[in-house]
């Protein structure tokens, strides 16, 4: 009897315990929410992670004791996070700093995933590629360093890749080139090597852009989906006029700052573009647009091109052909259309040898308007504004116009 009794006194403070455990849970739950334990747990790490750079307060409301799903930049779908926004967007907001934990790959709903502008540092996390859903990935204007993952390619879903403004480094992953889902691959202002790699025509690449890096090589056939590609500021080089005749859905091209080579394609010029920045490459050859040009801004500046000028350019707004190879009269609708609404024409330093319309002709050009013609092989009949890298010498010596008659 006495065993009996010293049993059941024994019992009964476990099961008050054991009742009282089950309301803590409760109580718990009650605060946190349904959020998935796993997707809980990463968000921890990656609040570890991370910091409020200074003037900052987007981690001021994670308290991990509320709701998960009512912290800035968290949004769920039932018990998952399915996009996490990192970081205060309010313009002039300070960003964050730290490093990305390879936590982010257990969100395995994250369909969306931004960085502000800040300073976190170290990798990509190769662990986001276990994130199958990622629709959105834009990490950009940080000091993210290293390579790019190449597992990122195997995101079929992947639609946005934004990872421009860090110090990113390595080659172009050929698997991320070839994701079949990607639109928009922006890795531009990084320190990007080595050599282009394919891009199938299968791909629903609209933005290419990677300015602003170290890549060298030819430029490989691109998808004709393109509509935004700028290359420009790299160590590129051949010719471009078996890959630019493709895309004509193209509505900005920049190559500038090359070492391309070759001709320029007439088909360019009929392109729909709001600017085309071919300058400072190696392109050789005449100029020969198929029609009249209406691309606001056109600069072929700084090349190796020749023969004469092509009248189709009057209609350009800002047309910069100088530093080339051309020769002959300046035709008389480039000059006119200095009148009919075109802002800029700079013709400095060709072996152009005169000019189709007269000085009073060339005298109703209108004060706002700028035309250069310094150091070429004619002797300019009026006073123009130049840009100060023209230098001061306003005709080449008489030994390098041949052709010249005074």
């Amino acid at each position: 009897m006495t065993t009996t009794m010293e049993c059941r006194c024994f019992l009964r403070p476990r099961r008050l315990l054991l009742v009282s455990l089950w309301s803590m849970v409760l109580a718990s739950s009650a605060v946190v929410g349904i959020l998935d334990p796993v997707d809980f747990l990463a968000l921890q790490a990656i609040r570890k992670g991370l910091e409020d750079m200074p003037g900052s307060r987007f981690f001021a409301a994670w308290d991990f004791t509320a709701d998960p799903c009512t912290f800035s930049g968290v949004l769920c779908d039932g018990d998952r996070v399915v996009a996490l926004a990192l970081g205060d967007p309010r313009a002039g907001s300070p960003g964050l700093q730290g490093g990305l934990d390879p936590a982010l790959g257990r969100l395995a709903a994250l369909a969306e995933l931004s960085l502000v502008p800040g300073r976190v540092t170290g990798p990509v996390p190769d662990a986001l590629a276990r994130c199958s859903d990622l629709r959105f990935l834009a990490l950009s204007k940080n000091l993210l360093s290293g390579p790019i993952p190449p597992t990122l390619g195997a995101l079929t879903r992947l639609r946005t890749l934004d990872l421009s403004y860090n110090q990113i480094t390595g080659p172009v992953p050929t698997a991320l080139a070839a994701a079949s889902a990607l639109s928009n691959l922006i890795l531009c202002h990084n320190q990007l090597s080595g050599p282009l790699p394919p891009f199938p025509d299968s791909t629903a690449l609209l933005r290419l852009d990677l300015k602003h890096n170290q890549l060298s090589g030819p430029v490989p056939p691109l998808p004709p989906s393109l509509r935004y590609l700028a290359l420009g500021s790299n160590a590129l080089t051949g010719a471009v006029d078996a890959v630019l005749p493709r895309l004509t859905r193209l509505n900005f091209l920049d190559l500038s700052f090359n070492q391309l080579q070759g001709p320029i394609p007439g088909s360019v010029f009929a392109l729909p573009l709001a600017m085309l920045q071919l300058q400072r490459n190696g392109f050789s050859g005449p100029v020969a647009p198929e029609g009249d040009v209406v691309i606001p801004v056109v600069d072929l500046s700084y090349n190796r091109l020749w023969g004469r000028l092509p009248p189709q350019l009057a209609a350009v707004e800002r047309l910069y052909l100088d530093n080339n190879r051309f020769t002959g009269e300046v035709p008389s609708r480039l000059v006119q259309g200095l009148t009919n609404g075109m802002q800029l024409l700079y013709l400095q330093h060709n072996f152009l040898t005169g000019l189709e319309i007269g000085p009073a002709a060339a005298a109703t050009i209108p004060v706002g308007a700028s035309l250069c013609l310094q150091y070429n092989c004619m002797e300019t009949p009026f006073d123009a504004p130049c840009p100060l890298k023209a230098g001061t010498q306003r005709m080449r010596p008489v030994d390098q116009c041949p052709d010249w008659r005074s």
